[in-house]
């Protein structure tokens, strides 16, 4: 098999001949690694073919700095995105800890919503992102389009959290008007990448907690489940085959039967400290596939290479050969995570099919 073909028979769960690695890192952990490759060069199964540089074109940040943050002073180094989110940065330690300042904390009216700049997608990007799925077709790899953040996720980090269960639990319309116009954006996006001839998109939205889900189900069903849908079947307008990778950190168990009536095909991260792998995939691996399963606030920064070593082959020998598990960490890796255990993965990784 190539690479393609071995990734879509995983998602598929129609066999494959070996296991891809993949996996993020913090940047001292990436430091680390690159030293290592370098004194010790070791060959690294291919990791899943991004379209890389392919995102709307948004608007200047300084219009939101003038117009929504025009009393605020931000610390050096704070990046407005291209949605008015400003991330002020936290320690260098603390890779994921920015302070958010979110553009619509004081909206009180549908109007201020429909005035805001949203970024609107370029379609005329769409022969350019053909070209690059074509190039990386014909070295054998698969195409992903980068999604994550599709629709809850961005309309917090717009309006506040709170503010936007308000206004949601409380039916304002307020929260149709915003949620409407980020799916929006999702689906144009989502369109180009099936049409420039994607083989997958990773989409997603952390709508679960340590311990539990993030709001009701019924909240889900009736605000998120319903957009995700539509974002899932306009690309599948373009590419019926396409397949759907969907990210939520956290526990998400009872709402995975919506995710799967959504279109999902693969869950991630299946995080094993909030969900157990082996229930989840008795109950749903005959409809669903799943991506992650290997802990990164448990057996990566606090397991042996052993250990590490036993999840990957437990979590795989549970999928079965079949597939329908890419295995991997379930998070990016932080600076805590020895690197002896990261090899270990990969390393384990390798093994299991020779």
């Amino acid at each position: 098999m190539t690479n393609r073909e071995n990734f879509l028979s995983i998602a598929r769960r129609t066999g494959y001949e070996r296991m891809p690695v993949k996996f993020s890192m913090c940047p001292a952990l990436s430091q680390k690694y690159n030293e290592y490759i370098k004194e010790h060069p070791m060959e690294i199964d291919w990791q899943y073919g991004d379209i890389g540089g392919i995102e709307a074109e948004f608007a200047n940040a300084e219009i939101f700095k003038s117009k929504y943050y025009a009393d605020k002073t931000f610390k050096p180094g704070t990046h407005i995105d291209g949605w008015g989110v400003a991330r002020e940065p936290g320690s260098a330690a603390a890779y994921h800890m920015t302070y958010m300042h979110n553009p619509m904390d004081d909206f009180d009216s549908v109007e201020q919503i429909l005035e805001y700049p949203f970024p609107v997608f370029d379609k005329g990007k769409v022969p350019e992102m053909k070209k690059q799925a074509e190039a990386l077709h014909e070295s054998g790899q698969a195409v992903m389009g980068g999604m994550q953040c599709t629709i809850w996720e961005t309309a917090w980090y717009m309006r506040g959290m709170e503010n936007l269960m308000c206004d949601m639990v409380t039916e304002d319309d307020m929260a149709t008007v915003l949620l409407d116009r980020v799916t929006d954006t999702a689906v144009m996006r989502a369109e180009a990448f099936a049409e420039a001839g994607a083989d997958a998109i990773f989409l997603g939205d952390d709508v679960g907690m340590q311990h539990s889900i993030m709001m009701s189900e019924t909240l889900y069903d009736e605000w998120l489940k319903p957009r995700l849908k539509r974002v899932i079947d306009a690309a599948r307008a373009y590419n019926p085959d396409i397949v759907i990778f969907y990210h939520s950190c956290g526990r998400v168990t009872e709402l995975i039967p919506y995710f799967i009536d959504a279109g999902i095909d693969v869950l991630n991260p299946v995080q094993p400290e909030c969900m157990d792998f082996l229930e989840i995939h008795d109950k749903y691996g005959d409809r669903l596939s799943f991506h992650g399963t290997i802990g990164t606030q448990s057996v990566m920064p606090f397991g042996t290479p052993d250990d590490v070593r036993r999840e990957v082959f437990k979590n795989l020998d549970i999928a079965g050969r079949k597939g329908g598990l890419y295995v991997c960490p379930t998070h990016m890796l932080e600076p805590e995570v020895p690197l002896e255990n990261l090899l270990a993965y990969i390393q384990a990784c390798k093994d299991y099919t020779n």
